[in-house]
């Protein structure tokens, strides 16, 4: 809808008393001004910016001289009736009579008017649709020769079309509701509209749409059709005034808040002005106080006062203050050149260290190295140590007891799980809710920038993701020759990091990146022996549970032979978490019976033991009998320590194939077909009969199928079975070995050995045979541990089956069946 119908209803009030007015029309209007007998010819008006539509009443602006003349003429000499007939193109000032559309109106000149500006408007009611079909004078005006259109009226008893008005009437009201220029009356108006045509043309008159399409409404005969495009023209227009009144409001809306917050926000203002305090201020004087005591280079300071400048030119109740403020403050909270003063006193740290850790020599031995070396020069880049070894070996608590040993301040980050390269180097300021990266956070919580920090996990950290590569993050952070300058995403600046000593843990070196592996000084930190896991109990476990339990050491103790059977028979591990949770199990139940006021034995015996934490978990003491041939002993390192391995084989009539079972991986596989290979090729040494290989198929199998087995170390067991049995000789007695062979009959080194040996200890093996280039782990091991195990060494297969296969058959050999079969 437009302006025009607002000004339809006021068009009484440019007419006189007198003056033949009808604004709406009824039926019988509309019958009497349709059977008025048409003139063959009539002046032709053409209208540039609008369209007249039978039976509604419209002013006009005359402004071209023909167009004046004429509704002049018809005015005062004529019966003031008109053909008004729309322009093709509105831009056209002198239109020709081909410029004309050739369907238009009949007008009836109601009023002529000579405004106070000087112009001339007319006010016009069209009565019929015509259509013009010969020009017959174009000066000083048009006139054409003119030809009636009929209106078709749809039936009173048709309800389709009833239902079709009411919508239109519906839909304008809604128009007019929601249109505030329109005035209340106009809906009044549309509801009292009779006439059904009357009613589609008035809407048509003053539809907000374009002169072309007005036009093709005018142009269409059927009532019905004109109402169903009238319908379809409001539905739209009514979707168009919603969005506009949503977006006005919402607008409105948003202007009244910020209105509302800057108001409230200079009243703030003006308060705290009066009380002598504004807060940004405030907070700004306080970040260049502590600007001026900070220890930072001329590119920081630079950047700073950089920074600061942008700060002064910002609106403080812009979004991007707070941001500026939240940088400005992180930039000088870094402790820039603050530094921990060192505790240079080697036998106090080595105290610290020996205090707080049983065992782990290396590492003890690396910090007292690098102590030393700083007391002599006094400055040196602290060093990247990777501690490697089995869950519990004490790896985290020992970064803490390096920082107390030499009085540095301790950080711990856990990398497991890391998959965005932004967690270690921040995001930029520029982000909504950024932050510096956790080395930066950290760093900046402590206050020092030479703080122990441990990097905890770091063989859990992800590889290169869609979020990034956090370990090609870390590749900077942890090489000495680029740490100096550490680049955070938020602070912008350089941080030196290379007087931070890093200490990563792991338990595997194998899913470390290897550029990443090489930057780190690799220390294994290997499983305890049951006598280290005693002593660590005695020194460490039993009085830190006892003092979290809130016991006194005259109210429980655990005797040396309580400690070692908790851990062989209810631990399986390498290091001493489970013995820690089972020494306060037995804590938890004797605190029970101090509350309760039962009766307890002090010292822990066997029975108490097994009452609290029932039948033993593990059996450590296997049947080592070497009654059966083809059954030997082996060690195993897992990820919870030692195993002792048994490696079965058997014979059975076939073709010489070999199978394998025990859930095994693809190097002891590899490990048993050289075992096989090589023995089929020395049969003869070995006094075995080659007819064996290819009567009788091979079966090895190693007990414990459901875990899975992998690893080289398991060849020259896998060898000596297979020897024992197609030998059907025994194995020397209580004996266990491991290392690598090769196709040549080399024995070559393994790893694990100090956790082999605690296995076979706590198996009953008297013996191990090992690789001569093991000898050198023995050495390492402290003699008081390995006390009443026997060391072999051998460069050789045969050398080791020469001394492991005794020249004496089992009990009950098999006996082979050689014969040729007869054709």
């Amino acid at each position: 809808m437009n302006e025009k119908m607002s000004n339809l209803l006021y068009l009484s009030d440019l007419v006189d008393q007198d003056t033949e007015f009808i604004p709406l029309l009824t039926s019988e209007d509309e019958d009497l001004m349709n059977a008025e007998k048409l003139p063959e010819t009539l002046p032709v008006l053409p209208l540039r910016n609008t369209v007249l539509f039978p039976g509604v009443v419209i002013p006009i602006t005359v402004g071209r001289d023909k167009s004046i003349k004429l509704i002049k003429d018809a005015y005062n000499k004529g019966n003031k009736t008109i053909a008004v007939v729309s322009q093709k193109d509105v831009s056209i000032e002198e239109p020709k009579f081909e410029d004309l559309f050739s369907i238009g109106t009949v007008a009836y000149i109601m009023k002529i008017l000579n405004m106070p500006d000087g112009s001339t408007t007319a006010i016009i009611q069209g009565k019929r649709r015509v259509e013009l079909t010969g020009m017959v004078q174009e000066e000083p005006y048009f006139i054409s020769k003119v030809e009636s259109k009929t209106e078709v009226k749809m039936p009173k008893n048709d309800v389709k079309f009833k239902a079709l008005l009411d919508s239109l009437k519906e839909m304008s009201v809604q128009i007019i509701k929601q249109s505030p220029e329109l005035p209340s009356d106009a809906a009044f108006a549309l509801k009292n509209i009779e006439s059904p045509n009357f009613l589609v043309n008035f809407i048509s008159s003053n539809l907000n749409i374009d002169i072309k399409d007005k036009q093709k409404f005018l142009e269409i005969e059927d009532i019905n059709t004109r109402a169903q495009r009238v319908l379809a023209s409001l539905h739209k227009e009514l979707q168009m005034l919603e969005l506009k009144n949503k977006i006005h409001k919402k607008v409105k809306k948003d202007m009244d808040k910020q209105q509302r917050d800057y108001i409230l926000q200079q009243q703030l203002r003006t308060i705290h002005e009066e009380l002598g305090d504004v807060p940004s201020e405030t907070e700004v004087e306080e970040i260049k106080k502590k600007a001026k005591s900070k220890k930072w280079g001329k590119e920081v300071a630079k950047t700073f006062d950089d920074e600061m400048k942008k700060l002064r030119r910002m609106n403080q109740q812009a979004a991007e203050f707070s941001i500026q403020m939240n940088y400005l403050d992180t930039l000088v909270s870094m402790p820039w050149g603050e530094y921990s003063k060192d505790n240079l006193n080697i036998k106090h740290a080595e105290k610290i260290l020996n205090d707080d850790h049983y065992g782990l020599e290396k590492v003890k031995e690396r910090i007292l190295e690098y102590l030393a070396v700083i007391k002599l020069k006094g400055d040196l880049k602290s060093p990247i140590l990777c501690l490697v070894g089995p869950p519990g070996v004490g790896k985290t608590s020992l970064g803490k007891s390096i920082a107390r040993a030499i009085n540095r301040k301790y950080i711990r980050m856990s990398l497991g799980g890391v998959r965005d390269e932004s967690e270690l180097r921040g995001h930029r300021k520029t982000y909504i809710g950024a932050l510096p990266g956790r080395i930066i956070q950290n760093i900046k919580k402590v206050g020092t920038s030479n703080p122990v920090f441990v990097l905890d996990e770091i063989d859990k950290v992800s590889g290169n993701n869609i979020s990034g590569d956090p370990q090609a993050a870390l590749l900077e952070i942890l090489d000495p020759e680029q740490n100096t300058a550490f680049h955070d995403n938020y602070l912008e600046v350089d941080y030196d990091l290379s007087r931070i000593m890093f200490v990563a843990t792991a338990n595997s070196i194998n899913s470390i990146h290897p550029a990443l592996r090489d930057r780190m000084e690799i220390i294994d930190l290997s499983g305890y022996l049951k006598e280290e896991k005693v002593e660590i109990a005695k020194k460490h476990l039993v009085p830190k549970q006892l003092k979290e339990h809130g016991v006194k050491k005259s109210q429980l103790s655990f005797p040396k032979a309580i400690l070692e059977k908790i851990i062989v028979d209810f631990t399986r591990e390498s290091g001493v978490r489970a013995l820690d949770k089972n020494i306060a199990k037995v804590i938890r139940n004797r605190v029970k019976a101090i509350v309760m006021e039962e009766e307890y034995n002090i010292k822990i015996t066997p029975d108490d033991l097994e009452d609290i934490m029932g039948k033993p978990r593990f059996r450590r003491d296997r049947d080592l009998s070497n009654n059966v041939a083809g059954v030997v002993t082996g060690l195993a390192w897992t990820s919870v320590g030692g195993e002792i391995l048994f490696i079965e084989t058997s014979l059975s009539k076939g073709k010489g194939q070999l199978s394998l079972t025990g859930n095994l991986g693809d190097v002891m596989k590899e490990s048993a077909t050289i075992a096989f290979q090589y023995l089929k090729s020395h049969a003869k040494e070995l006094g075995i009969d080659d007819r064996l290989f290819t009567k009788y198929n091979i079966h090895m199998h190693i007990p414990e199928g459901a875990t899975p087995k992998d690893g080289p170390s398991a060849g020259v067991t896998m060898f000596t079975a297979l020897v024992s049995l197609y030998s059907q000789k025994k194995v020397r007695s209580r004996i266990a070995m491991t290392g690598e062979i090769t196709l040549r009959g080399k024995i070559l080194p393994v790893g694990g050995i100090k956790e082999k040996i605690l296995a076979a200890k706590s198996a009953k093996v008297t013996e191990i045979l090992l690789s001569t280039e093991n000898r050198k782990d023995i050495e390492e091991i402290n003699e008081k541990y390995i006390k009443g195990l026997k060391f072999r060494f051998f460069d050789s297969l045969m050398d080791l089956i020469d001394y492991a296969i005794l020249d004496i058959r089992v009990e009950k050999p098999m006996v082979f069946e050689l014969e040729e079969e007869s054709k």
